[in-house]
């Protein structure tokens, strides 16, 4: 296992890559940087995962690097004040592991791994099923922002901003936020075999409800993923990029 950086040398190596991502930027989208310029965005961004700790933890490389990309994008617009966290779900796993992380980027530390449940008309144990509209009781995916706290039906709770036009901009119309939820507990799936599920919203287990709220509140990044194509596509943060992973993964890691 390798040695976790300190803070100030995280920040320094951080800080590093985002001035990359900025002259990357500068002036057109993601998608149309040339191959070699993706490839140097990769290796920073590759190297940033190969030092989250700890390691037996860690999200998937292409979930932590999407993340990412859209993190720098959204950081370049100015539109973060909680940048020293991110939040990742990962939606390709079933509700029965933990797929939500948030991680301090300053230290490089996956402070919460937890379990998160996905929407009613999402799917069972696995998401398979995303929309924008309201009342659909399904899941968005993309990136958010998060914003200020509430006490609500079930307690402390975090508005949600999707900042992704068509594919989670209607959070705020939806109500979707996140909260704590009884049916989001591994009692719950020893008994049902899967988490319950919600009305689209992130719901995260009540034993650590507080813990994260708290901590990602106030404009920080927030990304659901699930490898669909229509998505990639459609993201204004990432693009169409699908066809640029294999090759990079070889080359970077």
């Amino acid at each position: 296992m390798s040695k976790t950086p300190n803070r100030k040398k995280s920040f320094v190596f951080i800080t590093s890559i985002f001035t990359w991502m900025m002259m990357l930027h500068a002036g057109h989208s993601y998608a149309s940087n040339t191959p070699d310029e993706q490839k140097v965005v990769f290796h920073h961004i590759d190297s940033l995962y190969n030092h989250l700790q700890p390691a037996d933890t860690r999200p998937a490389a292409k979930v932590f690097r999407d993340g990412m990309i859209g993190y720098y994008a959204i950081k370049q617009k100015n539109l973060l004040e909680n940048n020293r966290y991110i939040t990742l779900i990962d939606f390709s796993l079933p509700s029965t592991e933990r797929r939500l992380w948030v991680i301090d980027l300053e230290n490089l530390q996956i402070v919460q791994h937890s379990l998160v449940a996905h929407g009613r008309n999402t799917g069972g144990e696995f998401a398979v099923n995303f929309s924008n509209t309201i009342s659909s009781k399904m899941s968005s995916l993309g990136f958010y922002l998060t914003g200020s706290t509430y006490h609500g039906k079930y307690g402390l709770s975090l508005y949600l901003d999707g900042i992704e036009p068509e594919i989670n901009d209607n959070a705020r119309k939806r109500t979707i936020v996140m909260h704590s939820a009884p049916y989001v507990t591994p009692k719950f799936i020893a008994q049902y075999g899967r988490l319950g599920r919600s009305y689209g919203c992130p719901a995260v287990p009540p034993s650590k409800s507080k813990a994260i709220i708290q901590t990602i509140k106030d404009k920080s990044c927030l990304f659901i993923y699930y490898p669909v194509p229509s998505y990639f596509a459609k993201s204004k943060y990432l693009g169409d990029q699908l066809f640029t992973y294999e090759g990079a993964a070889n080359s970077s890691m």
